[in-house]
């Protein structure tokens, strides 16, 4: 274990790191920083990579928003790498498969190396999985070329990230994010307005239904904005647990649980293991058109290659747990109704019991892994009744006691991060359906994000010097 830690280390020191300001950056500076950086992000998220072309995300657009990513660009895999490599080390810090005290700064600070070294690794390796098997449409002789410049366009976001939680505001990853979804927002709302079919076109063709029709057309922006406002009132949803210093008597506060107690990562979970899912399900061999599927992969998934030659899942046990939403242009009721009487091609169930699997499943889902995040994430009744000891906290009414502490957190965490992970669940399921532009995952991502920087922005009492600000956010 000793010869694998250094092994580590002597490779982590050799990774260009970005250091630390020699004084902290004032409010100004650093919101130059973000600036920067997220134009950086933007001028690489439309520049297609040499040898590619840019291409549709299709059923893929949930992968996309959460990756920051567009496929056929630099961008290809995005924070894709950045993410599951956070992932995968905290599930085994937590779970102590890999054990690092993060309260030593010594390995607080190899974990951090380690997670940029698994970054890079994955920055290639995805890059490799998405041109190799057909997700991005590459030029003859240019399979190589391509890989690498996708892997260099995450690392480039890895470093980026490191730029701005050092010199910016709050996590850049966060920032790629939602400035991805509020792109796609943006050119989704273009295309209801100017796109084929759109307002412009049904306004300019006349007719005695045609403001009823405009209107219609409207309905992914109207079921945007409805989660919008849902998700910005649960985040406002809390119970309150009051609590005081055990040393300094009358000395109180309170300990805020959220409704919303694991915020968007029971969505970010679900939607890369859907994402993986996927990925396998694509490799498998595509299907012969015109016969019908036999023997025991056919009862998993059936690929078909799509007219542009990217393999899409069409059928099969693992299509009814795949993400569907009406296609780009088509309002939720036509959706509906079109797909009432549509079936799968080679099965013949209806697409009706395959959006009902799919809303229950992905509901399932977010809710064991809000469960298995809390747990691992030392964010439990046990782990916070600890931490609250720690801090010389308790609960007035109570013995100090640990066991006590937990004994009343368990009678709220449980349930809060059941119907919380439900609830966030239920409510991208929902949004997804219905056609809101920046998907449901998208914007319970960016409005968990702004939410958060609104924070930062406040605590830096931004808004002062930046009237401008205030204005935008609603303030005085």
């Amino acid at each position: 274990m000793g010869f694998i830690k250094n092994s580590l280390i002597s490779i982590i020191h050799l990774l260009p790191e970005i250091k630390q300001p020699d004084r902290p950056p004032n409010t100004k500076e650093r919101i130059k920083w973000v600036i920067g950086g997220l134009l950086i992000y933007f001028i690489m998220f439309n520049t297609p990579a040499v040898g590619s072309n840019i291409a549709t995300t299709g059923s893929m657009e949930f992968l996309s928003i959460v990756t920051a990513s567009r496929f056929g660009t630099l961008l290809t895999v995005g924070i894709g790498p950045i993410v599951m490599a956070s992932i995968f080390l905290q599930l085994f810090n937590g779970a102590g498969i890999i054990k690092f005290n993060m309260e030593d700064p010594e390995e607080r600070k190899l974990f951090f190396g380690v997670q940029k070294l698994l970054a890079i690794i994955l920055a290639f390796f995805e890059a490799y999985m998405f041109v190799a098997f057909g997700r991005v449409p590459v030029n003859e002789g240019m399979m190589v070329p391509v890989i690498i410049q996708v892997a260099f366009g995450s690392i480039i976001l890895l470093y980026l990230d490191e730029i701005i939680s050092k010199y910016g505001i709050g996590s850049g990853i966060s920032l790629f994010i939602a400035a991805g979804v509020s792109f796609s927002v943006i050119m989704g709302l273009i295309g209801l307005v100017i796109g084929d079919g759109g307002i412009t076109s049904i306004l300019a063709a006349g007719g005695s239904g045609a403001l009823t029709d405009a209107l219609i057309k409207l309905t992914p922006l109207y079921f945007t904005i409805l989660v919008f406002i849902v998700v910005v009132y649960a985040e406002g949803m809390k119970i309150e647990i009051p609590l005081a210093f055990d040393m300094a008597r009358g000395a109180a506060g309170r300990l805020p649980i959220k409704f919303l107690y694991v915020s968007n990562i029971p969505v970010i979970l679900t939607a890369a293991l859907m994402m993986n899912i996927t990925l396998f399900a694509t490799m498998l061999p595509a299907q012969t058109p015109g016969v019908q599927p036999s023997g025991p992969l056919s009862y998993l998934a059936v690929v078909e290659q799509s007219s542009t030659g990217t393999p899409q899942l069409r059928d099969g046990l693992l299509y009814f747990i795949m993400p569907i939403r009406p296609p780009r242009g088509v309002n939720f009721f036509s959706f509906i109704r079109s797909i009432s009487g549509m079936s799968t091609p080679y099965s013949h169930i209806p697409e009706l019991v395959h959006m009902l699997v799919y809303s229950i499943v992905y509901i399932i889902f977010c809710v064991i892994f809000g469960m298995f995040w809390v747990e691992t994430a030392n964010m439990g009744p046990k782990a916070v009744a600890e931490q609250l000891m720690g801090s010389g906290l308790m609960i007035p009414g109570h013995r100090r006691d640990p066991r006590m502490i937990e004994r009343i957190l368990n009678k709220y965490l449980p349930v809060v991060v059941i119907l919380g992970s439900a609830f966030v669940g239920l409510l991208a399921v929902l949004a997804d359906l219905t056609g809101a532009l920046g998907t449901g995952t998208g914007i319970l991502l960016t409005v968990t994000i702004l939410n958060r920087f609104y924070e930062q922005l406040m605590s830096m009492r931004v808004f002062s010097m930046y009237p401008a600000f205030g204005k935008i956010f609603g303030m005085k």
